[in-house]
C-alpha cells in the first residue's frame, strides 16, 4: 500500500537554528498515530512541515493524496493560538474550513447544510451564533473540529486537542477520532501518553529526531531510549501522574 505522506531525511529550521533533524516517517490511510514528546522538541514543528507551512532545509516531503494535492487536511490548532477576539460567530469559523479547500462538488447550500449536521452531531447547534470569544474551551475545541472535518480531510491533524477541555468532553472527543479513523488517517499530538495510548495505534516520540514506534504501548525504558524525557500517565479508579524518583 502506497503511504499518503513519505518524508526522507528531512531537516527544519527557523533562522538557521536546526530544531529537527533526518526524519523519516510514512502516514498510511486509517493510521492513528500519536505524536508525544518534550517542550521544544520539535512537534509542532513537524506537523508544519506535514502541512506544508514549513519546507524542509533538507530532505522531502512527497505527497500522494488521491486529488493529488497536499490540501486535503483538517487542521484544529491548539485553543491557546486562536485570537477570541476576532469577529466571527460560530457557524462561520466551521464554514471557514473549507474555504481554502473548496469541494468543487458542494455549493454553498450543501457547504451550510454540512456544518449544521456537524455542529449537531458535535451538540453545539445552539450556539451557532455565538462569537468565538465568548466559548469555553470544550465548546471551541468542538467548533474547530468541526471546522476541520467540513472538507471531508484525508488526514486529520490535531494539536494537543485535551488542552482546556473537559474530562466529559475529552472521553466524547477520542471516541469520536476513533469513529473517524475508519475513513480518515489521523495525526494526534499530545503529552497523555496513558489517555492516547488507549487509542492511537502507533507512537511518533519527537525530539530533534523521530523515533516511530509502530505499537500503541511505550515503555519508560524506551522512552528513555529515544531521550524523550516525558510524563506517563496512569488511569485507574484515582488518576495519577508517575513520575521519576527524586534523589
Amino acid at each position: 500500500m502506497k503511504p499518503i505522506i513519505e518524508i526522507k531525511d528531512a531537516s527544519f529550521s527557523y533562522d538557521k537554528s536546526p530544531v529537527l533533524e533526518k526524519v523519516n516517517l510514512e502516514v498510511f490511510e486509517n493510521d492513528f498515530i500519536g505524536v508525544i514528546g518534550p517542550n521544544g522538541g520539535g512537534k509542532t514543528t513537524l506537523l508544519k512541515g506535514i502541512l506544508g507551512l514549513l519546507k524542509p532545509t533538507k530532505g522531502v516531503i512527497k505527497y500522494n493524496h488521491q486529488n493529488g494535492s497536499k490540501n486535503s487536511f483538517g487542521y484544529l490548532p491548539q485553543v491557546k493560538h486562536i485570537d477570541k477576539k476576532f469577529p466571527i460567530t460560530v457557524f462561520d469559523v466551521v464554514r471557514s474550513g473549507s474555504a481554502m479547500q473548496r469541494n468543487l462538488f458542494r455549493g454553498r447550500k450543501q457547504e451550510k447544510e454540512k456544518a449544521e449536521e456537524l455542529l449537531k452531531e458535535m451538540g453545539i447547534s445552539n450556539i451557532r451564533n455565538k462569537a468565538i470569544g465568548e466559548l469555553s474551551g470544550g465548546q471551541m475545541q468542538r467548533a474547530f473540529l468541526c471546522r476541520a472535518l467540513i472538507s471531508d480531510p484525508e488526514i486529520l491533524i490535531l494539536d494537543e486537542p485535551d488542552t482546556f477541555v473537559d474530562n466529559r468532553f475529552e472521553g466524547e472527543l477520542y471516541e469520536k477520532l476513533k469513529l473517524l479513523n475508519e475513513n480518515v488517517a489521523i495525526i494526534l499530538v499530545s503529552h497523555d501518553v496513558g489517555t492516547i495510548s488507549a487509542y492511537v495505534k502507533t507512537i511518533a516520540c519527537v525530539n530533534h529526531r523521530v523515533h516511530y514506534h509502530r505499537s500503541n504501548k511505550i515503555s519508560t525504558e524506551q522512552l528513555e531510549a529515544y531521550n524523550c524525557p516525558i510524563q506517563i500517565i496512569t488511569h485507574g479508579e484515582i488518576p495519577h501522574t508517575v513520575l521519576k524518583h527524586h534523589h
